[in-house]
């Protein structure tokens, strides 16, 4: 009877173990699935770093994925410029970078990437240097602030893993950038773009022109063919034509929107290949928070296909 008993305990204590385990074993797995689930990206917007081409600190914002603080690896990058009248929190605060990629993340749109946003908007307004080299913007992201962000992030520091997008004054700066440097980016995407003059004359209604005395003509003639997006495109070299992959997106109802049809049509004339996209909406917010995972999706066929 007792040994009946005993072993008859035995199996039932074993039983009860074998249930706990399992129970034990479903709570830590459901617990671990959560875990990831609920992962976020991280953003920062007001870090700094020094410049001694603009002679001061400046600013930028950064998104981290979910995955950075718990991976070794490295990640593509993406530049993302916001237009005239923001900062470096324009894309944080209005155009909700951090929900969106986190979104196009977990849901396989988006490849995990770092996003950088640099300020363009204190001292002067503008991502392209001015006429009299005074306010070098442009050399300042290039000479310092690539290397200096490409060195403090695991950033895969090769033009394959490497793109850039923005929105209107950021359009602009995409557009030239990427205009500038195709050896560097492998895919750029202007969003309601500003387009700089469309010929000389033009000039005059450029802002970076207005205010602006004691230049000679050829020094006119110089920052247009630098600085017309229009007239970089119809002076591509034939070997560059597929050096960037290009997405271009803006509002039918934009104020800019005939600068970005001249330029599709510019694209077309010269056999660049390009994406195109002309959509219902306005130079907003509202626009621009429904471009960028498409931008995501598109800069991540190129991390991928490049």
């Amino acid at each position: 009877m007792n040994n009946n008993f005993s072993c008859h305990k035995k199996t039932l204590i074993n039983k009860n173990l074998s249930i706990m385990k399992q129970l034990f074993t479903t709570i830590f797995l459901l617990t671990f699935i959560h875990c990831l689930a609920g992962q976020t990206g991280k953003v920062s917007d007001n870090l700094t770093m020094p410049s001694k081409i603009l002679k001061m600190d400046r600013k930028y914002a950064v998104y981290l994925p979910p995955d950075y603080e718990t991976s070794q690896r490295s990640y593509p990058v993406l530049y993302l410029l916001h237009g005239a009248g923001d900062d470096q929190t324009g894309w944080v605060q209005f155009g909700e970078v951090l929900t969106i990629a986190d979104e196009a993340i977990k849901s396989g749109l988006s490849t995990a990437m770092i996003i950088v946003m640099p300020d363009a908007n204190t001292g002067k307004r503008g991502y392209v240097n001015d006429v009299k080299g005074e306010w070098r913007y442009e050399d300042f992201f290039f000479q310092e602030f690539m290397h200096f962000i490409e060195k403090l992030y695991r950033i895969k520091a090769e033009k394959r893993y490497r793109a850039i997008s923005g929105l209107s004054m950021g359009g602009e700066g995409t557009f030239i950038y990427a205009l500038h440097h195709p050896e560097l980016f492998s895919s750029a995407c202007p969003l309601s773009a500003a387009t700089g003059p469309a010929n000389l004359d033009d000039l005059k209604n450029y802002r970076l022109w207005q205010g602006v005395e004691g230049v000679t003509d050829a020094d006119k003639e110089s920052y247009f063919k630098k600085y017309s997006v229009l007239n970089l495109i119809e002076n591509m070299p034939e070997d560059q034509k597929k050096a960037v992959r290009w997405y271009i997106d803006c509002g039918d109802d934009d104020f800019l929107y005939e600068g970005n049809c001249l330029v599709h049509i510019a694209m077309r004339k010269k056999e660049i290949p390009h994406e195109f996209r002309i959509r219902d909406g306005v130079h907003s917010w509202t626009y621009w928070r429904a471009s960028l995972p498409k931008v995501l999706e598109f800069v991540s066929m190129t991390f991928h296909q490049f």
